[in-house]
């Protein structure tokens, strides 16, 4: 795989043929973008943790021919400013919103994996006039509540305490063999998915301490907090108007379908689908499936109104 570098930055970005990479002022950061394919309705896939816009690589050549296909990496992630604040829920959501209209984007199919999920739910809660579709992945839905087999998936969560430690996160992810990163995409996914190039692409950017150090105040300040107000029905009464597809890999050590599908809310379209042979990196695990998953579901819910604000 080629690289780009960005000067200043401490690491070269990974690059795909056909992918170009631009950095956008957004706020108080500048973002970096990777996006494929100049014509068609505007899909914006968000990364989860700890990976970056690379976590697509598989997906965004076969959507780019239909699709203009945009990646960016979120705050403090990938090639974007580790910026020592703002990992709280309205900054998240604002720094997506304030970046499709820096590109010109007023409505989109968006689609997010993991953390970027819960920022996703609440842009679409939100400003549903800017999100045609959602496809959200291995995370509960707004309208989730506890259940004892989530109960007894609780030891699997027991990373986030030394990952929400400031400093002692930051040094497991960033130092030596960076064994806490690694811990997540071994524990979390099924055998076999990652070679160590693979892991290359997503630990290299890890290995700056102040990157790392965003990890600890966006789980502090932000998905334990989403998660808790999920879970203490904060959401049950608002209504989530775009068609929502929520993935969950059939492996998934701590989020379960099943459980999902049967959990309901004021959701004008809410579908939970199972994706076979996958754990929690169900993209990085079973590109194929994840594709078809999306493309179906964008192909059946998506108007004639999508587009950018201006040409």
């Amino acid at each position: 795989m080629a690289y780009v570098t960005r000067p200043g930055a401490s690491a070269p970005t990974p690059d795909l043929p056909g992918v170009d990479h631009d950095w956008v002022r957004v706020d108080d950061i500048t973002v970096h973008v990777a996006s494929s394919g100049a014509q068609g309705t505007p899909v914006v896939l968000l990364h989860g943790f700890p990976e970056h816009w690379g976590e697509w690589r598989q997906v965004i050549g076969p959507l780019s021919p239909q699709h203009r296909v945009i990646c960016p990496d979120l705050r403090g992630a990938g090639w974007t400013d580790a910026a020592r604040s703002g990992y709280r829920r309205r900054r998240l959501t604002r720094d997506v919103l304030r970046l499709l209209d820096a590109l010109g984007l007023e409505r989109v199919h968006l689609v997010a994996h993991d953390w970027s999920a819960l920022v996703a739910f609440g842009l679409a809660m939100e400003h549903p006039e800017r999100v045609e579709t959602l496809v959200a992945m291995s995370m509960p839905h707004p309208y989730a509540r506890v259940t004892p087999a989530m109960l007894a998936s609780a030891p699997n969560t027991a990373y986030q305490l030394p990952l929400a430690i400031p400093g002692l996160g930051a040094r497991l992810l960033s130092r030596g063999r960076q064994p806490l990163a690694r811990y997540l995409f071994g524990h979390f996914s099924t055998p076999g998915t990652w070679t160590e190039k693979d892991l290359a692409i997503f630990l290299a950017p890890l290995t700056d301490r102040d990157r790392a150090a965003t990890a600890g105040p966006l789980y502090r300040g932000f998905i334990q907090r989403e998660l808790l107000r999920v879970f203490s029905g904060a959401y049950r009464s608002t209504p989530l108007h775009p068609p929502t597809l929520v993935l969950v890999g059939e492996h998934d050590p701590v989020v379960r379908a099943d459980v999902l599908a049967r959990q309901t809310g004021p959701a004008g379209h809410l579908e939970v689908r199972e994706v076979a042979g996958a754990a929690h990196f169900i993209v990085d695990e079973q590109p194929g499936q994840v594709l078809a998953q999306i493309t179906d579901f964008l192909a059946a819910h998506s108007g004639p109104s999508t587009g950018g604000i201006s040409a």
